[in-house]
């Protein structure tokens, strides 16, 4: 291969990226979605949940651009927005505390050890208690975004429920049309969450969801069922905390409507958890 291409394969609690250092802008945007959707598949190429590509950035330590496996772009993903972090350190890219830019706006990363505690922008659009049918019922499922579209349902017990098919029955439906929506299927345990995510542009189940276990645990303390910070177990079983604020302001608790802005009830959000490397490669020919 001419210009073989070097790569890095990160996971953050078992949801797997590759790493791509793009700041010589080898990789033109043109070609960002069709390289997502070729080396992120699995048994064919690296495979991964997702592909990231940092670069420069002229307000902030790196821009990154961020696909999921299947060729789509995404606004942002917590646990891939730990591993660019902790890869940005290690490649002296950017400081132990670094800002980058993504689509859902400027993030505040910190070296925490091996982990990484990222800031994350304020949640907007949440929505409690509507009427879902999936299961052969009527459902609630309450909806936030965290940087991207999050649907939230709680269940008594999350190892017995068919989490693709439900997951996708949700992502799909009318009510968060035309984008979708990513899906957390939560049960409260005594000390922590325990959250199964179906993910958008995944189309499946995966092993953990950092914006996922935000949404979880936020919308869990809207419930009254949780106070920050909050442990959030994830599928693969690696742990996440989530830290954030609820500021009291005068009317209802929680968002009932679109016009009303109960984004602002909710401040100081961070996700904190590990980001490991897995090893680094070169991409041949046949692997694209």
């Amino acid at each position: 291969m001419n210009n073989p291409i070097s790569f890095t394969k990160m996971s953050g609690t078992g949801n797997d990226f590759i790493i791509i250092d793009n700041r010589d802008r080898r990789i033109e945007k043109s070609r960002m979605a069709g390289l997502a959707a070729r080396i992120c598949r699995r048994r064919f190429s690296v495979g991964a949940d997702g592909l990231i590509l940092l670069e420069e950035s002229d307000r902030a330590d790196f821009r990154w651009q961020f696909y999921n496996g299947d060729g789509s772009e995404a606004e942002m993903c917590g646990n891939g927005a730990r591993c660019a972090a902790r890869y940005a350190y290690s490649r002296g890219i950017a400081p132990a505390r670094m800002h980058f830019e993504t689509i859902a706006g400027l993030i505040e990363a910190q070296m925490v050890g091996d982990s990484v505690k990222i800031r994350l922008t304020p949640p907007t659009d949440i929505l409690l208690s509507r009427s879902v049918e999936f299961g052969g019922s009527e459902k609630k499922v309450h909806s936030i975004n965290t940087g991207v579209p999050h649907a939230v349902h709680f269940v008594e017990d999350n190892g017995n429920i068919p989490v693709r098919e439900w997951g996708k029955h949700i992502r799909y439906h009318k009510l968060f049309e035309p984008a979708g929506t990513n899906v957390n299927f939560v049960q409260m345990p005594e000390n922590e969450l325990y959250v199964r995510t179906y993910e958008r542009g995944v189309e499946d189940e995966t092993m953990a969801c950092g914006t996922g276990a935000v949404a979880s645990a936020i919308i869990a303390a809207l419930h009254g069922h949780v106070t920050s910070p909050v442990r959030v177990r994830t599928s693969g079983g690696d742990v996440l905390t989530i830290h954030f604020s609820l500021i009291e302001l005068d009317g209802p608790p929680v968002a009932v409507d679109k016009e009303s802005r109960h984004e602002q009830r909710i401040a100081e959000v961070f996700l904190e958890g590990p980001a490991n490397f897995i090893y680094d490669g070169i991409l041949n020919e046949e692997a694209l």
